[in-house]
């Protein structure tokens, strides 16, 4: 089938085809043409342009008078289908959320023996916790290299906030800044357990009880663990005593470590003491509500649930280096020389790192 030719638009041409010598076919069709010697100098010009012509051979002759050069017109590209549209980001979210929520009706979801919801922790539970690390308390990590990338290793932090929000803000600041995404299992308090509510949360985001049999489990599993050995002696400590750590206990925490052979990383946390200035303790409410205190803060019980919200004051974390125990024989968790000096050690590193964080700290809130 022959090509198509480009029809020049002017006027004068046009009415000369126009002209009664015979209707023009179709694209590529013949155009009936008069005998020869017939007709006008200007009439033989348009019939030679109408004559089909090979697209390679240039045509001379051509000058400023604007005619078109005789080049095919290009052929129009078939029109593609059109592709279908990638999900947006709010249909991504809705369905994850859905298949979590079918997940969570059906039961395909899996826990550990201590209770410890993988699932729930990274798609609920830090979701709630992130606004008031990242928003609130506009939380700063540093030294998060110094936790391994794997395998089990001992955090150990100060105590202090009268409610424990800084074991939380430590969880989230362990999954969130580290590179490996790491969880870090807390060992809490028999009252944690005790409490309705607060037990079944605790077990979902991995706390478990804080004694030696569970935390050498975790350990010899590769988890990573978090102790706080001031208990309620550092949590609840009068403001007045702020950042001034008190006894570690008899050192359990070390006896662990040396025989599991992981390292002990000291955590020290700057913010949490100010978040509920305890300038009392109702210690005969205390023993009515069976809780080892009773805070007397400035705003609470004064302002009543209103008086529950914490300060936002700014936090900082920062993790030490770790102190190895793999290079000690298995014996040497017997040694009680040994866990003394270890704690002692590992009590002196977090203190001096608090108070070079304080120096350094230019306001409670900023």
């Amino acid at each position: 089938m022959a090509d198509a030719k480009v029809i020049p638009f002017d006027d004068d041409r046009a009415r000369r085809r126009s002209a009664p010598r015979g209707a023009r076919s179709g694209a590529g069709g013949a155009v009936p043409l008069p005998a020869q010697g017939h007709g006008t100098a200007q009439d033989q010009d348009a019939r030679a342009e109408d004559a089909p012509r090979d697209q390679d051979t240039p045509r001379g002759g051509e000058g400023a008078s604007g005619r078109n050069s005789g080049a095919e017109a290009p052929a129009e590209a078939p029109a593609e289908a059109p592709e279908e549209a990638a999900p947006s980001g709010l249909e991504r979210r809705l369905a994850k959320g859905l298949a979590f929520l079918r997940r969570r009706v059906t039961g395909e979801y899996e826990v550990d023996d201590f209770g410890y919801d993988a699932e729930l922790t990274d798609e609920v539970l830090m979701a709630m916790l992130r606004p008031l690390y990242e928003k609130y308390f506009r939380v700063e990590v540093k030294g998060i290299e110094n936790i391994p990338a794997e395998g089990g290793a001992l955090i150990v932090a100060n105590h202090s906030g009268t409610l424990p929000l800084d074991g939380l803000m430590l969880q989230v600041a362990v999954h969130d800044r580290h590179p490996a995404g790491r969880h870090l299992r807390l060992l809490a308090a028999d009252l944690v357990f005790t409490l309705p509510v607060v037990n079944e949360i605790a077990r979902k985001l991995g706390h478990t009880l804080a004694c030696a049999e569970d935390a050498a489990e975790l350990l010899d599993r590769g988890e990573l663990v978090g102790v706080m050995p001031e208990g309620f002696k550092g949590i609840g400590k009068p403001f007045g005593e702020r950042y001034k750590l008190q006894r570690f206990g008899r050192g359990g925490f070390v006896s662990t470590a040396l025989r599991a052979g992981a390292p002990i990383v000291p955590c020290s946390v700057v913010g949490a003491e100010e978040i509920y200035p305890m300038v009392g303790n109702a210690r005969t409410v205390a023993r009515l509500l069976g809780l080892p205190y009773f805070p007397i803060t400035p705003t609470f019980p004064w302002l009543g649930p209103l008086g529950a919200l914490p300060l936002p004051t700014k936090w900082t974390i920062q993790f030490g280096e770790p102190i190895p125990t793999d290079g000690y024989a298995p014996e040497a968790a017997d040694d009680p020389m040994l866990m003394f000096n270890l704690t002692d050690q590992v009590r002196e590193e977090i203190q001096h790192t608090l108070y070079k964080l304080l120096v350094r700290r230019r306001s409670i809130f900023f």
